[in-house]
């Protein structure tokens, strides 16, 4: 998962501190969740699979497709 993460955020080209802010959070708290230093709550999970287009499982590496479910 910790790579997704890195991944997701460098293929938009954004540093840490880009995405903490979009989080409402620190980069030192954000930079723990990369790192694998503490868990994703679900609520922060869900804002990453929106802001990215991607599913929870992507981030949480238990797929390979990065493709959303669809809504209903």
């Amino acid at each position: 998962m910790r790579n997704r993460l890195k991944d997701l955020r460098e293929d938009k080209d954004l540093n840490q501190t880009k995405v903490a802010i979009i989080l409402n959070m620190s980069q030192t708290g954000y930079s723990k969740y990369e790192t694998g230093e503490n868990d994703i709550p679900t609520n922060v999970l869900i804002k990453l699979a929106k802001f990215y287009n991607v599913s929870i499982d992507y981030i949480l590496d238990l797929t390979d497709d990065p493709t959303p479910p669809k809504r209903k």
